[in-house]
């Protein structure tokens, strides 16, 4: 594996039944880039995000993570990201503090160095004066907010974002990516990120894989992609190559259904 490349991804595929979620897709991507998945609901972008952190297993293909491989050796995996899953993972009936601590300890940071990081990334995302409120109390954007700090407690090299502002308003989608791209800056962090929202992509990735029906279709910059197509905007970029409009969730909604009851079948 290329030193740079933190996510190396060879020929993935994976199949729930007869249905082809991932067809044979390869990207990588490097240290310290922010990269997204842009495509509809049920492109395989989280099916493929459930793979590269372990919680689905491929059906064939070649997949490095840091150097490591996730099914013969998920937890070094684990230990190399954090994650940030389309619905919330916090527990509503513990504080913000509650929720970073058990996390912390999960991960085994020690006690000194965990209760640092929790304040930091607590006044990172601007909730430290809220450290003992309920989570239950937090609106949409404060949740999401204390979920990327927990993801980032234990010093991941690579975070995780499944449709990270899915639901959120503009104001809060901005005051998040803010914080995100101030973390990449800072820290070098690897941001992977899936969405179906094109102004993002266009706005935040360094790079950008187009997914549609589990294939990607084109991968590149913004320029680069818009360029290939001689369109003027990301969106007539996608339109050109895929054929299609960026399909809304209620549009897929039956196709997403139907994979997510397969993938409980497994």
């Amino acid at each position: 594996m290329n030193s740079n490349k933190i996510i190396d991804v060879k020929n993935l595929i994976k199949r729930f039944g007869e249905l082809k979620a991932v067809d044979d897709i390869s990207f990588s991507v490097e240290k310290g880039e922010i990269f997204a998945f842009l495509g509809p609901n049920g492109a395989g972008k989280s099916t493929t995000i459930k793979i590269l952190t372990t919680l689905l297993n491929s059906t064939s293909g070649d997949i490095k993570i840091n150097g490591y491989d996730p099914m013969v050796q998920p937890d070094l995996v684990r230990r190399t990201f954090g994650i940030v899953f389309q619905d919330t993972s916090l527990d509503d009936e513990l504080t913000a503090w509650e929720n970073m601590e058990f996390h912390g300890v999960l991960y085994d940071v020690p006690k000194k160095i965990r209760r640092e990081r929790i304040e930091q990334l607590l006044t990172f995302v601007e909730l430290w004066d809220r450290k003992n409120s309920l989570v239950k109390e937090f609106s949409g954007g404060m949740k999401r907010r204390l979920e990327i700090a927990r993801g980032l407690l234990h010093h991941p090299k690579i975070i995780f974002l499944d449709e990270p502002t899915l639901g959120l308003d503009p104001q809060t989608r901005n005051h998040m990516w803010e914080y995100l791209k101030d973390l990449n800056k800072k820290e070098g962090t690897t941001i992977f990120f899936t969405t179906h929202y094109m102004e993002e992509a266009d706005r935040i990735a360094d790079k950008i894989a187009i997914i549609d029906h589990g294939k990607i279709i084109a991968s590149g910059t913004s320029s680069e992609l818009k360029e290939k197509t001689k369109t003027s905007s990301l969106e007539d970029a996608f339109l050109s190559l895929t054929g299609n409009v960026i399909r809304e969730e209620s549009s897929t909604s039956v196709d997403q259904m139907r994979m997510n009851r397969k993938m409980w079948k497994r």
